[in-house]
């Protein structure tokens, strides 16, 4: 991956479930929400620095209820679960989306 790819387009799919990003180098894919939300880079879900803390199952039916810019670096996504607490950076949009 480019360190200098960002992304161009970000469409939440509510009828598929997925989130799907273009990137400024031509490179697109998406996930789906509940890999989003499994893969969130907060403390709540990472843990401290330690081994993660124990989590609740995310439901099958999860869903994005908005989404945030934070600055130029990363996105907040707010799921239906109520956690809002993982910003994730362009970086790991890339990696879960296309998978580089």
């Amino acid at each position: 991956m480019s360190a200098e790819a960002w992304p161009v387009r970000l469409t939440f799919r509510k009828s598929a479930g997925e989130l799907f990003a273009e990137f400024d180098d031509g490179v697109s894919g998406s996930v789906g929400y509940k890999r989003l939300r499994e893969q969130s880079p907060s403390a709540e879900v990472r843990g401290h620095g330690g081994a993660p803390p124990p989590q609740k199952p995310v439901p099958e039916d999860i869903s994005v209820l908005r989404a945030e810019p934070v600055g130029r670096y990363a996105l907040r996504i707010i799921f239906s679960d109520g956690h809002d607490t993982g910003l994730y950076n362009w970086s790991l949009l890339r990696e879960l989306t296309v998978g580089d």
